[in-house]
């Protein structure tokens, strides 16, 4: 039998679309981020691009012409963008007179949404993906390999290969089935089915009501209104945003299916918005033409980009949380992602969720104290998620 043989590609173009995303369909916990014409738009945009220290380097490793894995793969010069924060790594490389970037990155730029990372036919396949990628850093001389928000098969692929593994939190709202949105609310204390109500009573004394588009739905005005606040939010921070108009514009027309729009308006002009991202989960979404049965898979909603022209107040959290939820309850989906971090999450029942990441460093000492640093903050997250537990919103149980 022929040895699968691994390749790099300067441009995700160059592994045929309908094979990465037939190995995407077969992965437990794909994702609308991990779609090729998702990871294509990021660099043809301009978005995640040499320029702005993402240089693409994607896997794949063949038997033939067989299609076995891969993955994305990007070389940084900088750890913007990724939500797992190594910057006291990159500082003691630094201070010791070592170079840590550029480093190697199995991620999705600018996406902190766990989820199938190696795309492989089967578990020795990915065994071998993760075995190819070090000793290309290896030989390329990289200080480093990363591989971020991974699902269970591609942290345990890691683990076995020898990389150290890394806790994070985020929040996630899992669908309990409740009728509607007043269900919902009942099931919570007293005090945080109080607070939902105010907020939102804020929003609707101030005259703001909401619609939402899906998909092809979504005109060309709504993508240039949603850019205008998500452009905004950013610059109001100090910072340009991440992703290009022209980003919008690609999944417009190469992935429509995979995005929900909420419009907030008042005195009939638009003020704000937010962007769902949504699986695919029946048998018209993209990629479900593979022959499997996608319609077993939970729908899952993504929290991702929002934007305002306007303060009004409890105005996102109504954007970015209640509307969504309330559009997920009424439509069936299993889960709602609300992106990295904020404990503020579970006042609106998002509930702590351990996410994981898997790290190699080249550097024998370096990989020694990472490794102890690692343990200690492994223990000290474990108990932030049993404290965060402590503080359910849910009525107690009778």
């Amino acid at each position: 039998m022929t040895s699968p043989v691994l390749r790099i590609h300067a441009h995700p173009s160059e592994i045929d679309a309908t094979a990465w995303n037939d190995l995407l369909a077969r992965q437990a916990a794909p994702s609308p981020f991990m779609r090729h014409e998702y990871l294509v738009a990021l660099q043809d945009s301009g978005s995640a691009t040499p320029a702005n220290g993402w240089t693409a380097q994607f896997a794949s490793l063949w038997r033939d012409a067989t299609l076995l894995a891969a993955c994305p793969l990007y070389l940084k010069d900088h750890s913007y963008g990724e939500y797992v924060f190594d910057w006291a790594w990159a500082n003691a490389y630094e201070e010791h007179g070592l170079a840590y970037y550029p480093k190697a990155l199995v991620a999705v730029p600018f996406t902190p949404v766990p989820g199938s990372r190696l795309l492989a036919r089967d578990a020795p396949s990915r065994a071998l993906l993760v075995q190819g990628l070090i000793q290309w850093c290896e030989q390329a001389g990289l200080s480093s390999l990363h591989l971020l928000f991974g699902a269970d098969e591609d942290i345990a692929a890691c683990k076995d290969a020898g990389l150290m593994l890394r806790h994070t939190v985020q929040f996630h709202w899992t669908n309990r089935q409740d009728a509607d949105f007043d269900a919902f609310l009942a099931s919570l204390a007293q005090e945080k089915r109080k607070k939902i109500r105010q907020e939102r009573r804020k929003v609707a004394d101030a005259g703001v009501t909401f619609r939402w588009s899906r998909g092809a739905e979504i005109t060309d005005s709504d993508w240039d209104f949603f850019y205008r606040c998500y452009a905004r939010t950013y610059r109001e921070h100090g910072n340009a945003p991440y992703l290009s108009r022209d980003f919008f514009h690609r999944m417009a027309a190469t992935l429509p299916d995979a995005w929900l729009l909420f419009v907030a308006e008042r005195e009939g002009r638009p003020i704000a918005a937010s962007l769902i991202a949504l699986s695919a989960s029946d048998p018209d979404a993209p990629g479900a033409a593979d022959g499997r049965d996608n319609t077993a898979r939970p729908l899952v909603a993504y929290g991702r980009y929002w934007g305002a022209l306007e303060r009004v107040d409890c105005l996102h959290f109504e954007a970015c949380y209640y509307q969504p939820l309330q559009w997920c309850i009424a439509h069936g989906v299993q889960r709602f992602e609300g992106g990295a971090q904020g404990e503020h999450k579970m006042a609106r029942a998002l509930m702590p969720v351990r996410t994981t990441s898997a790290h190699w460093l080249a550097h024998p000492d370096f990989a020694d104290a990472v490794e102890r640093f690692l343990e200690r903050e492994g223990a000290g997250i474990e108990n932030y998620i049993d404290h965060l537990g402590e503080r359910s919103p849910f009525k107690a149980a009778d």
